[in-house]
Parts: structure tokens; sequence; C-alpha cells
């Protein structure tokens, strides 16, 4: 289970910026283990809030702090909690989405790695919240290297009483399991999740009824992220207006962000929200590699729109980045160099949209599969300006009308490198090669059995 600093690297804060929350517990020895966290008062907050505190009281903090979903949404976690009615006579069911599937975001593991009884003490205030008595982790398939030192971890909890029977000693019950996936990117989707726990096939379900009034066996269940969870001991612990002291008035706390790309330092960063993108790729991830200069970065995970080297100045929040154009997502910071063809990103980017479609709505199904065949074409030098505009058109008529966010996720990216880079696709249609392509370039030097330099 223990991870040395060398394999996700030390916490970075550049001077003058505030402290993180989540990533303070890293700096503890041997956090990762039951011992290494009690001896920095872990789970002390969750044994004194399930003695002295209502589950009503635990909503209302998570409500007034402006906590987030950290998932992609966005949408206000205390408001989600409420939704559970209280009057059902069904169990409700909490489930953490640890499926993390978005390309780009790579947060969550290094959550769960390295302080993962913060999350199961965020889990057992949760659960107490809302009223379930049984919880779920339900991890990715290719983080299947994740579940024995969370399961080690659980049973360390149970083990102390932390977990099951009266946990921490205060009359309240709450079981967690963990529940490896099989790998399919359509299972972040929350319904798509419940189905999958349930041995079904992943595929989203039509919303309403929504999860949190009939969700995992048709009983109320609040599906949140890793991160959001996360952040509730912090919460009950130091009060709403403390965890305010952190970004925006709208975008309250700190957000993970996981930077991918040519920059000198890729990994996680936590940052306050409201902090400009340009300090985040400068101050936090040392700036772009010697020889590279930035094109555009993808701010939330590879499904959302691109930003421009001239939106730099942008600050990194929900509203902000998307009076910008794009959104927060899930946080993966993928910066973009000069080096990449839009058209070669975008049929990448489509390829995996294409794959990871159920195929269980037809915008999503068939949209995507004709903007694969529409790419690859221009890619290959055999387009036309004909299938400039349908691309555009099809891509605009699956936005919106795919019954989960997939097919937008494959839309978004399409609809932005069209209106960001026309002028690379046309020169796709005008000489039939890319402006600028390091990818192919460094294939066909493999080929040929020249050096490659990355």
């Amino acid at each position: 289970m223990s991870h040395p600093l060398g394999v996700y690297g030390p916490v970075v804060t550049p001077p003058g910026r505030k402290p993180p929350i989540l990533f303070g517990d890293f700096a503890a020895p041997a956090v990762e283990t039951l011992e290494g966290f009690r001896a920095i008062g872990g789970y002390e907050t969750a044994r004194a809030a399930l003695k002295d505190r209502k589950p009503e009281e635990i909503i209302e903090i998570v409500k007034a702090s402006g906590l987030r979903g950290r998932g992609g949404a966005g949408f206000p976690t205390g408001l989600k909690w409420s939704f559970v009615p209280k009057a059902s006579p069904k169990p409700k069911y909490l489930v953490v989405n640890a499926d993390e599937s978005e390309p780009g975001t790579f947060k969550d593991r290094e959550l769960i790695s390295r302080s993962p009884h913060r999350l199961l003490e965020g889990v057992l205030l949760s659960a107490y919240a809302i009223g379930a008595h049984q919880a779920f982790i339900y991890i990715r398939g290719e983080f299947a290297f994740l579940v024995p030192g969370l399961e080690r971890a659980v049973a360390e909890a149970q083990r102390a009483g932390l977990l099951g029977k009266n946990a921490a000693g205060s009359g309240y019950d709450v079981d967690v399991v963990v529940h490896l996936g099989a790998g399919a990117y359509i299972c972040g989707e929350e319904t798509a999740l419940l189905d999958s726990l349930e041995g079904k096939r992943g595929n989203p379900r039509t919303k309403p009824p929504f999860p949190a009034v009939e969700g995992l066996y048709g009983c109320p269940t609040v599906v949140n992220n890793v991160e959001t969870i996360q952040t509730v001991p912090f919460l009950v612990k130091n009060g709403a207006a403390w965890y305010r002291g952190w970004g925006t008035e709208k975008s309250p706390g700190t957000k993970i962000f996981s930077v991918s790309g040519m920059v000198n330092r890729p990994g996680n960063y936590e940052i306050e929200f409201g902090l400009p993108l340009s300090a985040l790729l400068e101050e936090y991830a040392g700036g772009m590699r010697a020889g590279y200069r930035l094109k555009a970065v993808i701010p939330g995970g590879s499904s959302v729109p691109w930003l421009g080297a001239d939106q730099l100045a942008t600050p990194l929040d929900f509203e902000s980045v998307q009076a910008a154009g794009s959104f927060i997502g899930s946080g993966g910071a993928i910066v973009i160099d000069d080096g990449v063809c839009a058209v070669d990103a975008g049929l990448n980017l489509t390829k995996f949209y294409r794959h990871e479609s159920c195929g269980k709505c037809t915008p999503c199904r068939e949209g995507g599969r004709w903007m694969e065949v529409i790419l690859q074409r221009l890619e290959d030098g055999q387009g036309s300006r004909r299938d400039i505009a349908d691309l555009k058109s099809i891509a605009g008529q699956i936005l919106g009308r795919s019954l989960c966010a997939l097919g937008d996720a494959a839309a978004m990216p399409v609809l932005s490198i069209l209106e960001k880079f026309p002028d690379e696709f046309e020169h796709h249609v005008t000489t039939g090669k890319c402006v600028v392509n390091r990818r192919r370039t460094a294939v066909e030097r493999a080929r040929k059995g020249e050096p490659v330099l990355v």
C-alpha cells in the first residue's frame, strides 16, 4: 500500500499560495496506515460527529460550505444529499465513484493510494448523513492495483471498530464493500455505474427518476466522487466558513488538477479555485519543456472544449471556465503543444469515445462512428470541404441529444477544434497533410529505424 514520494512526487505549493487541504495528509509519516492516520487525528472527526451531531446537521454543513461534486458535473453536494427521501422505507446506499475513466485525469487514484483512511472517514460521515448503512467504493477495472491496499485499509478500520457494527462506538452501523469494475468509460456515469454494480451491463438509465430517489437496487442512493467524499471530514471538523476561506464565492474550496503534456512537472496539483490557468501551468507544473510552445489546454479532461493559448488568464473556477467556453470537468488539464496536429488529436479522441459508447442511443452510437470516418479521411489526406461541413453538422446534432453525457463528450472537443483551428482543417483539404504532427513524424522515423526524440 505504501508509496514513496518518488512515485507521485512531493506536494508542490508555490510561495504565496495557500496550502492544500486534501494533499496536506501526504506529509504525515505512514498516513496510508491506520496507525499513521490516527496519529494526525484521523477518524476523530467522524467519531465525534456520529455521537454528537444529527445527520441533518452534517448535510447543512456541507450545503453551507458550497462543496460541489468533483467528478465532472459540479452539482452542489449537500443539495444532492438532501434529495434522499428520509421517510422512505427502503434501505439507502452510498456509492463512491472511483471509476476515474476520463482521459487526462489521475487524481483519485493518488488520493486512494496515499490517504485511504481519509476516504473511509469521509464514507463514514457521508453514509451517516444520508442514513445509509451500506457503502460501496466502485474502483475502475484498470485500477486493480489499488484494491488490495484499499481492502487492507477497510479491514484495519473494521478491526479497530471504526467500521461495521457500532461504527466508532456510535451505535450506527456502516459496512463498506470495495467493488472492482471491468473497465468501461461509460461506468463513470453514475447510473451506468449503478447498473454495473448490480451485475448488469453498464448502460446509462433514463432520468428521472434520479438515483437519490431510485438508484442502486431501486433504492435511494447517493453517488459521489472520491475527491468529493474525501473533502467531507475537513468540512465537518472545521466548518463551512473555514472552507470558504479558499476559492471564490460560487466556487469555494480547492480543486485537484491532473496536469499532463509537455510541461516540466506533470502531476496532480491541489489549487485554490480562482487561480489563473497560467499560474497552474507556470508555478505548479513548471511551464513548458524547452523546445515546446503552448498551443491549447483542455482544462477538464478530454471531453471538454479546448482553451486557446490566448486564454491563459482564465481563472480556474466553475463559472469563469464556463464563461471562457469550456468546463472544469474532472480537472484533467491536458496541455497541447505546437507539435500536435488538431485534426489528428480530434481523431484520436473521437476513436476513444466511439469505442467507449455503450450503443444504447442513436446520436452517440452513429454520430461517433461517422465523426471518426470523416476525421480519418481528413487525416489521410482524402478529405474535402464538404467533410468539414458534415463534421460540424454531425457533432452539432449529437450535442445535447444523447441519453447521457458521453455524446456531448465526443462532440464538444470536435466542435472546439473546428472553431479554434480552422486553418489546420483547411490545410488538410488543400495539401492532403498535417501542418505539423510530431506523433506521425515519430512513427515514420521509427519505421525507418531512425532515432526518435520526444
